[in-house]
């Protein structure tokens, strides 16, 4: 299995996914911001390391992700500001796949958003200026050398997964349990032969098991 270094343990993905990872038997270094998360990620078979996305620093990052296998990237700023949107949202995917080209590491997994989000609701400069930064990670992540995955979610419920999806290069827009996208991912992760790929998902009625073949099988 490999070492993984994960960004976005404690969230709502993360936190259905981590467990999954190490079911799989990776080694997963999880980057936590609060000191009481580091109990429970422990607890549950990965490194904590204690950081803030907003002050981390290149050198910091290229310090952890050294010996790191895969990176994955789940995190989010989650409308706080249009500061924290350009870091974390722009600025540390972008710069970790620098890093990942400079060091070594082959693999990246980083959950994104559909391009057609919130775009009838209104949502303002705030939300214009995410989808910028998303649409701007991707765009790099994209042009490197890496084998990575980009997954884009509909909108996200808080729910755990049922294993129902829609999953393709191409979806209409929908909603998606946190718990699915948790559980795509793991499954990405499980079949390392899909790559350099953007896949769009929300729920559905096809098993995920089935539209992870399927996706293989069309490569």
């Amino acid at each position: 299995m490999s070492r993984v270094f994960f960004i976005g343990a404690t969230g709502g993905v993360g936190h259905r996914l981590l467990p999954q990872l190490i079911a799989q038997g990776h080694e997963v270094t999880a980057l936590h911001r609060k000191p009481e998360q580091a109990d429970s990620l422990r607890q549950q078979g990965a490194k904590p390391v204690e950081g803030d996305m907003m002050s981390l620093t290149r050198n910091d990052y290229k310090a952890l992700l050294q010996d790191q296998e895969i990176i994955i990237f789940s995190a989010g700023a989650a409308g706080s500001g249009k500061d924290r949107t350009s870091k974390i949202d722009g600025a540390t995917p972008a710069l970790l796949t620098e890093l990942a080209e400079e060091i070594g590491i082959q693999r990246f997994y980083l959950v994104s958003v559909f391009p057609e989000a919130g775009r009838t609701k209104g949502l303002g400069e705030g939300f214009e200026h995410y989808m910028q930064v998303k649409k701007a990670a991707d765009a790099r992540l994209v042009k490197s050398s890496l084998d990575w995955v980009i997954l884009r979610p509909g909108t996200l419920l808080d729910e755990d997964g049922d294993d129902k999806v829609s999953l393709d290069y191409a979806l209409p827009y929908g909603s998606v349990k946190r718990g699915n996208v948790a559980n795509t991912l793991a499954a990405l992760i499980a079949k390392p032969t899909l790559r350099r790929q953007i896949i769009e998902l929300t729920d559905g009625d096809e098993l995920l098991s089935e539209a992870i073949e399927r996706l293989i099988t069309a490569v």
